[in-house]
């Protein structure tokens, strides 16, 4: 081959890459709660349509310590889940409405603010309670992933600073599986699975962490 012709040959290889379709950005979800009163005093959830997504939460400096660093880590979400956010996201024109319940004193929750960005559409809606019946459930179910990360960064935290806590702690996990108040176990597997293959830990709580851990697996 002579060299002359080399330039040639990328020239062609680069107009054949520029021509080439570029895949479009997934459909995405985005749901951030707001609320000073607790800890994490705001966190964001963002997840594409293929489940892989985003979790990043913030603490206040009076509630911060050494093991309670801001959070900023991949997670999975799955089916049904995964499938029942984005349903109520194209039922609810992405999210394009006033969804706030504009009556009565209730108490408050947090800000939460649902968008969706795709290429069907995209919209917003910030919220305390939602007129929406299923605007509230897609919040809920949302509130229930970010509670089992928050669970897992607390039993990581005690599993290295203050072991004897580890049984409260899972055992409050395991009721809250139960009533659907915390879904999507399998982003803190890891974790659950060092407190259940540690002998330093007491027998009692190591059988919580490993009963999550079956459970999480024969639930998909």
């Amino acid at each position: 081959m002579k060299l002359a012709s080399i330039p040639f040959i990328v020239l062609a290889a680069g107009m054949v890459m520029a021509q080439s379709p570029t895949t479009p950005p997934q459909p995405h979800i985005v749901f951030s709660v707001a609320n000073p009163r607790v800890e994490p005093s705001q966190y964001t959830l963002e997840i594409r349509q293929d489940g892989t997504g985003e979790y990043k939460a913030t603490y206040t400096a009076s509630g911060m310590d050494s093991a309670a660093a801001p959070v900023d880590r991949a997670i999975r979400v799955q089916d049904p889940v995964l499938a029942e956010i984005f349903s109520a996201a194209r039922k609810y024109n992405f999210f394009a409405t006033d969804c706030q319940e504009p009556h009565g004193h209730v108490a408050f929750t947090g800000k939460k603010t649902l968008s969706y960005i795709g290429p069907d559409g995209k919209g917003s809606c910030t919220f305390n309670y939602s007129r929406e019946k299923g605007i509230d459930q897609t919040a809920t179910n949302l509130m229930s992933v970010a509670y089992t990360l928050e669970v897992g960064a607390r039993l990581a935290s005690e599993h290295r600073y203050d072991r004897l806590s580890l049984d409260a702690e899972l055992k409050a996990l395991q009721e809250a599986v139960a009533d659907r108040s915390a879904l999507e176990i399998e982003n803190i597997a890891p974790v659950l699975e060092s407190i259940a293959n540690d002998d330093a830990v007491m027998n009692l709580a190591r059988a919580r962490a490993q009963k999550l851990l079956n459970e999480a697996t024969t639930t998909r």
